[in-house]
């Protein structure tokens, strides 16, 4: 009736509703203490202002990536007041800095070869277990391996060893849903972390735990973990029909850095079920020469890893390797890649010629250019790789959960041990290089 009036009138409330959910946005931003990236800030504030019906849910529901406290962050080991200050490495001085347990010792360090390695160790420390089994993982299978692991789970359940399970919530989903009821029926303990429908992380539903870590007899002289990249289902062991296994990065070792490992999953075990962590013993810090484990993620003030690898990045003088399936990797970390390699020092990349996602591969063209300009040298394995690992110069060995890209190093939780032992450094070295021996080299086009 009045065309000119009802214009007005949705453009007032429109307006309104534009200036409410950027108020929403700035205020939660500000008592959740988020530290965004400036790209990811403007992106948050153009969707809002072009789309605020959607874009304020869409923030709501996936928008913050830390924890509301970030000040109360986790502490792996609780450092003792009466131990010495640890000397070492600009790697474990810079580790140290971004609030990481000292480097402890360790022993029997065992990088598996080949994936019949990586099970037949799994299988071991599973059933050598004699007190308790904590198992974190990113997918449990729905499918012969992933039932192995839960009968074995339940044989030693039986037995009366104190058995952990925990499984990301949405990861579940993608392992096809496995059942748990039997190793929930013979004594053992089974949470998910962040299930999709009924998150305990009100804003915050886009953060996945993707750390892979079993724990054996943690508190007992014969202490050991198995970690790495691989989740617990048949691609990474066995193949399917008509596909080859995924090749991958795990390892197993023993001594007291496994505390650390522990004290980890104790923080996100207790968290995963609404839970206080309990306090941790004092340990003291060992040998710089040891190993330390890096947790990036919700649960640390810093972007913990990120920092580390564009730390290292500037650090190294002769030869960075990294490996991991997905390359997209944000700008400071791209150019700290581009700037070691333009100085000479010789930066190898492996990856798979062709990933699991799609996605990835479309996304990474412009990042493998870049770095192939500056005189970097990228690898390209086929099948399928998933491993995760870098390696700067012979001071520092990253191994564990995290890839290269923006959802890993900064939305994630993830886990890697960081290895500071020279010979130990060069073991990582060697395995890259034997991994890399049926690749081809990556060829920069332009872009089309």
């Amino acid at each position: 009736m009045f065309p000119g009036l009802s214009t007005a009138y949705w453009l007032t409330l429109h307006g309104l509703a534009t200036v409410v959910a950027l108020l929403l946005y700035v205020i939660a931003s500000h008592m959740l203490h988020q530290r965004r990236h400036p790209s990811a800030a403007i992106a948050w504030v153009l969707f809002i202002l072009l789309m605020p019906y959607v874009a304020l849910p869409a923030f709501l529901t996936f928008g913050s990536r830390k924890q509301a406290r970030p000040r109360n962050r986790l502490a792996l080991v609780a450092p003792d007041p009466a131990a010495p200050a640890v000397e070492g490495s600009w790697a474990v001085q810079t580790t140290l800095a971004l609030g990481q347990p000292a480097p402890a010792a360790y022993h029997a360090l065992h990088l598996h070869a080949d994936r019949h390695e990586a099970l037949a160790a799994l299988w071991q420390v599973i059933d050598s277990a004699q007190h308790t089994i904590d198992l974190c993982t990113f997918i449990l299978g729905d499918d012969p391996l992933g039932t192995q692991v839960i009968e074995r789970l339940c044989v030693k359940a039986r037995s009366g060893v104190k058995v952990r399970l925990m499984l990301d919530g949405l990861g579940r989903l993608m392992g096809g849903r496995p059942d748990l009821k039997p190793l929930r029926d013979c004594g053992g303990l089974v949470t998910l972390f962040v299930p999709p429908l009924h998150s305990p992380l009100k804003g915050r539903t886009n953060l996945r735990d993707h750390r892979k870590l079993l724990v054996a007899d943690a508190a007992f002289e014969s202490r050991r973990v198995w970690s790495g990249g691989r989740n617990l289902a048949g691609e990474y062991f066995e193949g399917a029909p008509g596909k080859a296994p995924w090749r991958d990065l795990s390892f197993d070792l023993r001594g007291p850095l496994v505390l650390q490992a522990q004290a980890l999953f104790e923080h996100d075990w207790a968290f995963a079920r609404g839970q206080a962590p309990g306090r941790l013993q004092p340990v003291a810090p060992e040998s710089p020469d040891g190993a330390q484990l890096v947790a990036s993620g919700p649960d640390q003030t810093d972007d913990t890893l990120h920092a580390l690898l564009v730390t290292a990045a500037y650090r190294a003088r002769e030869r960075i390797v990294l490996a991991t399936p997905y390359f997209v990797p944000e700008p400071a970390l791209l150019m700290a890649l581009c700037m070691a390699a333009r100085r000479g020092v010789a930066v190898d990349l492996l990856m798979p010629a062709r990933s699991n996602h799609r996605l990835s591969d479309w996304a990474r063209g412009r990042a493998l250019r870049a770095l192939a300009e500056a005189g970097g040298r990228i690898w390209l394995v086929p099948g399928m790789m998933h491993a995760k690992l870098a390696v700067f110069d012979e001071v520092l060995a990253l191994a564990g959960s995290a890839n290269l890209d923006s959802r890993s190093l900064f939305l994630n939780y993830e886990l890697m041990f960081a290895f500071h032992r020279s010979a130990d450094v060069r073991r990582f070295s060697v395995w890259f290089d034997a991994e890399r021996s049926p690749s081809r080299a990556f060829v920069a086009k332009a872009p089309g």
